[in-house]
C-alpha cells in the first residue's frame, strides 16, 4: 500500500512512464512522417522508421529505467506486475500514464509537421498474419525483459532497441508489440497509423503474447523471476 513518503516516488514514476511513452511515439509517428516526405520507397521508409524508434527505445530506457522500470508498454508492466506483486492502483496508473503520454505523442509529432493535431488511422492492419505477428513480438519482447532485466537497465535497454528492430522486419505488422502505442498510431493517418477498427485485435494479441512469455519466463528462468 502507498504511504505519503512514496507519493513523490509514484509522481515521478508516472511522469516517466507518460514523457517516455510520449518520445517513444514522438519518434515513430515522426519519423514514418518525415520518411513519407522524402521517399516514396516503402522498404526505405520503413527502414528510417525502424531506426529511429530502436535508437530512440535505447536512449528513454537508460534515461527512465531508474525512476519507473522505463516500461512504456502496458503489456509489459502487466506482465512485470504479475511477477512483482504490484499493487492493482499503480499497475492502473502506470497504464493510464502510458496512454496519456502516447496521445500526446502523436499530438506533438503532428504539430512539429503542421498537420492536424489527430485524426484517424488510415492504414489498414488486419488479418490472422497480422494479429499472429503482434502476439509474436509481444512474446519475445516480455520473454526478453524477463531473462534480461536481472542484468540491469543497459543490457534491457540495448536489447530492447535490437529486438523491436529486428522485430519490425521479420514481422507481417512492423511489431508494434505495445497497447498504448497502438492506441495513439491509431490516431494518426501517416505512415506508421493503423485504422482505429483494426486496434483492438491487435492489443488482445499482443497482451495474449505477453501473457505467453510471462508464464514461460517463469519457468525458463525460475532463479532470475521469484517474487
Amino acid at each position: 500500500m502507498s504511504t505519503t513518503s512514496d507519493a513523490p516516488d509514484l509522481a515521478r514514476a508516472l511522469a516517466a512512464e507518460a514523457l517516455g511513452t510520449a518520445l517513444l511515439v514522438a519518434g515513430v509517428v515522426g519519423s514514418g512522417i518525415m520518411a513519407q516526405g522524402l521517399t516514396h520507397d516503402t522498404a526505405l521508409m520503413l527502414l528510417c522508421n525502424t531506426v529511429a524508434t530502436a535508437c530512440l527505445l535505447v536512449v528513454l530506457i537508460l534515461v527512465f529505467a531508474p525512476l519507473s522500470g522505463a516500461h512504456f508498454n502496458p503489456a509489459v508492466t502487466l506482465a512485470l506486475a504479475a511477477r512483482d506483486g504490484t499493487t492493482r492502483g499503480r499497475v492502473l496508473s502506470y497504464i493510464a500514464a502510458q496512454i496519456a503520454g502516447g496521445v500526446v505523442g502523436t499530438v506533438t509529432a503532428h504539430a512539429m509537421y503542421a498537420l492536424p493535431l489527430l485524426a484517424p488511422g488510415a492504414t489498414a492492419r488486419h488479418g490472422s498474419a497480422q494479429l499472429l505477428s503482434e502476439a509474436v513480438a509481444a512474446f519475445g519482447l516480455v520473454l526478453m525483459i524477463f531473462a534480461l532485466r536481472p542484468r540491469g537497465a543497459t543490457i534491457v535497454a540495448a536489447a530492447v532497441g535490437l529486438y523491436i528492430a529486428a522485430a519490425y522486419w521479420f514481422t507481417a505488422s512492423t511489431s508494434f508489440a505495445n497497447p498504448a502505442v497502438t492506441i495513439a498510431r491509431a490516431l494518426t493517418p501517416t505512415f506508421a497509423g493503423i485504422r482505429p477498427m483494426d486496434a483492438p485485435a491487435f492489443i488482445a494479441a499482443q497482451l495474449a503474447g505477453a501473457g505467453l512469455a510471462a508464464a514461460l519466463a517463469v519457468w525458463l528462468f525460475p532463479a532470475r523471476n521469484h517474487t
